[in-house]
């Protein structure tokens, strides 16, 4: 019987072991933490979106520079596959009023537990607190340490890594896997955080009031791109701004930051009007309402938005309607830089795509696979990064079974 190690007891990293087992492979999965699958069960203490309803090419969409590399993976696993797996568990999914699909439980603990029994019952072992150091001996050879500090190593015929990127590091997910790849000469670029809040400086006058509060339903472009606002809610933290168009806009927002070390989001309070819409209702102004009372009756802003208008302007709101209505549709908010990686839903960056085969497998390291984050690409929230760590994941797996049964070949012949 052919053996296969998978490292990482993510999402990525389990499918890979049942598709493995599945098709009759001794699989053991190495796991850092005292239990597996951490990071998926924190992602869905509050609801797990494990993936979208949208049409294939926006989907596609949301993977940025990486659409290209990633098409043909969710081809082979796409979002009705992953919704007639969830099924297959027990878990019917439901789509969302956003498009998003949940399981219908909602939260992910019963789905988790259902897959753990089914790999069980597949004959996958899982071993805990085991934490990849490196390669042993021969290039197929693994090294572990233990909780103890012992160390095991082991020579599968195949190997699939699926060690995240570096977020959530409590959880699992450290990075500690670029220095020895590195070493190996794969070319890696850097982890960045991405998902992430931005830095701004805000005053105290608008922390002090408003910090907790959301933006409801606002558009955010990065200045200088021509580009469709991204809308959602955004929220105003002590320290800057966050939510999913702030995180949807993250690959824009540290390309401008790279450029010259400043970013300047704009705004737009009133996605829905247009500037003449906005100017003609400011035009109607009492002679008696102040600045807020204005804003409020005649194109309902709320005090949060009203205070980023006058954060934007040092206090001072312009009068004339026209002015106030392009502020309205456009309030500079200057992005300092991102918040640390620790704090990220997911990282930027990884293995580059030219490093690897359509299979996924490593081309320096013949018979090693990698698969999830550990690669290079991002996505924004609402299902699409679970849908690609299980895309990555299945076609890594057909990649090793390939691999394993070219190997049997060669060693029969």
């Amino acid at each position: 019987m052919s053996t296969a190690v998978v490292i990482g007891g993510g999402p990525a990293g389990l499918i890979a072991a049942e598709v493995l087992a599945r098709a009759g492979v001794a699989v053991t999965v190495y796991d850092r933490m005292p239990s597996v699958g951490r990071k998926f069960l924190l992602a869905g203490h509050g609801g797990l979106n494990i993936t979208h309803s949208e049409a294939r090419d926006r989907l596609l969409s949301r993977y940025g520079r990486s659409a290209e590399q990633l098409a043909p993976m969710l081809d082979v696993f796409g979002p009705q596959d992953l919704r007639d797996w969830c099924a297959g568990l027990g878990e019917p999914t439901f789509v969302g009023s956003s498009g998003r699909v949940f399981p219908q439980a909602f939260r992910a603990t019963p789905l988790f537990r259902a897959w753990l029994a089914r790999l069980t019952e597949l004959g996958v072992r899982v071993e805990t607190r085991r934490r990849w150091t490196g390669w042993a001996g021969s290039q197929s050879g693994l090294s572990f340490t233990g909780a103890d500090g012992g160390t095991i190593e082991v020579a599968p015929d195949a190997a699939i890594f699926a060690l995240g990127g570096a977020s959530w590091p409590r959880l699992g997910s450290d990075g500690g896997w670029v220095g020895p790849f590195s070493d190996r000469g794969v070319a890696v670029t850097p982890l960045r955080p991405a998902n992430v809040g931005v830095r701004v400086e805000w005053s105290d006058m608008l922390t002090d009031r408003f910090a907790g509060t959301p933006l409801k339903n606002v558009g955010l472009t990065v200045r200088g791109l021509r580009s469709q606002p991204v809308r959602g809610d955004a929220m105003v933290t002590r320290t800057g701004i966050e939510g999913g168009p702030v995180y949807a806009s993250g690959a824009a927002i540290r390309d401008a930051l790279d450029a010259d070390g400043r970013c300047v989001l704009e705004v737009d309070l009133r996605p829905d009007h247009t500037v003449d819409q906005l100017a003609e209702r400011l035009s109607r102004r009492r002679p008696k309402d102040s600045g807020s009372t204005w804003l409020r009756r005649s194109i309902g802003l709320d005090p949060v938005a009203i205070a980023l208008l006058r954060e934007s302007r040092a206090g001072a709101l312009p009068s004339d309607p026209g002015a106030m209505a392009a502020l309205v549709k456009a309030v500079p908010v200057a992005v300092t830089g991102t918040m640390s990686i620790e704090r990220a839903i997911s990282t930027a960056g990884g293995i580059e795509w030219s490093e690897v085969d359509e299979s996924l497998m490593l081309r320096r390291l013949p018979g090693t696979f990698v698969a999830g984050e550990m690669l290079d690409w991002e996505a924004p929230t609402g299902g699409y990064l679970l849908q690609a760590s299980f895309s990555t994941g299945v076609v890594a797996a057909h990649g090793a079974l390939a691999w394993l049964r070219r190997d049997a070949v060669t060693r029969t012949g």
